[in-house]
């Protein structure tokens, strides 16, 4: 621990109302101003809404907005850090993060958060559990507002349909699949724990798996599962799942779209798997060369991650799989609220 050099940061966005600023109203018991909060929110960011029943509608549309939100952080692996209800947007967007960070190696137990690390309330894989229990404080806190609770539970529902319906669908697509039926579910599933079970890079899996060629050129299970390239984290358990990896990965590529060519499908799987992300041991990088009076490394991620699904050759050195060193590194694995 030592003192750091600070700086202020100025985070913009349409809306700063989070899901605790009708909370702390409802705990107080003041109805009539909780009341004018959501008119108000309504008419400036929701003003498509209209008519009688339009509370209802809106807390529908912030149910849906936040289960689409999710969806696109367990798409690139991000992790929030701190989903407190105060940290939540109505807006459905990404605000207020704590100790954030993406997945390296794919740990659904993963939490960046060091005040998070006993609990693990925030870990990657509970994120859209936690996103439904906020939503819930927030029709809590709304209900004062209704006579009938009932469009606050449907919009719950809602919540849950329309996350499980986007999720199915996009990891179809991060698998190059054009449809989210029971064999993708159960192809992705038994991905997932592979990927868990062999600690395999999350960001360099997918896009390995969207450059293979057709399978059926590579009959040797080392030299298919060779193809994914330097993604494994443990030398060890790749020799242990490389015959359950070449299984799988000869089953993804019988589900293919058998009519469309290598090239289109391609693109379609790396425009929605980035080759880069902003990984903690790079930000901490960038920030001790900043340190050190070179802030360039800052100005370099910065233009890198603007670009997230470009191949960039000249930045290739940024698309590598975090390094052993910083395995357990203060900055470069976990944070507090204070780093």
């Amino acid at each position: 621990a030592r003192p750091e050099p600070g700086a202020v940061v100025c985070r913009v966005a349409p809306s700063f109302v989070r899901f605790g600023s009708f909370e702390i109203l409802a705990s107080r018991g003041e109805h009539e101003v909780l009341a004018q909060l959501v008119d108000v929110t309504i008419d400036r960011d929701f003003s498509h809404l209209e008519g009688d029943e339009r509370r209802a509608r809106w807390f529908a549309e912030v149910c849906e907005r936040t289960a689409r939100m999710v969806v696109g952080w367990m798409r690139v692996g991000f992790v929030h850090g701190v989903m407190n209800t105060d940290n939540m947007s109505v807006l459905g967007l990404t605000l207020d993060y704590g100790p954030y960070g993406w997945l390296d190696d794919f740990d659904p137990g993963w939490t960046p958060n060091t005040t998070d690390a006993g609990g693990r309330r925030y870990r990657f894989g509970h994120q859209p559990s936690v996103a439904h229990w906020n939503l819930l404080r927030l029709g809590e806190a709304l209900s004062p507002l209704f006579k009938d609770v009932a469009p606050l539970n449907d919009a719950l529902d809602h919540y849950s349909d329309v996350f499980t319906a986007e999720y199915e669908a996009m990891t179809a697509a991060k698998l190059g699949l054009r449809t989210a039926d029971d064999a993708a579910r159960a192809l992705a599933a038994d991905g997932y724990a592979l990927l868990h079970a062999a600690e395999i890079d999350h960001t360099l899996f997918f896009r390995a798996l969207a450059a293979f060629p057709d399978a059926d050129e590579v009959e040797d299970d080392d030299a298919l599962v060779g193809r994914l390239g330097d993604v494994f984290y443990d030398e060890s358990k790749r020799d242990k799942h490389a015959p359950a990896l070449a299984a799988w990965l000869r089953r993804w590529h019988a589900a293919l779209p058998s009519d469309e060519p290598v090239d289109a499908r391609r693109a379609r799987m790396d425009a929605v798997n980035p080759r880069y992300i902003l990984r903690n041991y790079l930000a901490q990088q960038a920030i001790d060369a900043a340190e050190a009076g070179d802030p360039s490394l800052v100005h370099t991620l910065l233009d890198v991650v603007r670009r997230p699904y470009d191949e960039q050759p000249e930045h290739a050195v940024f698309a590598v799989r975090r390094p052993e060193w910083a395995r357990h590194k203060a900055g470069s694995s976990m944070l507090s609220c204070s780093s």
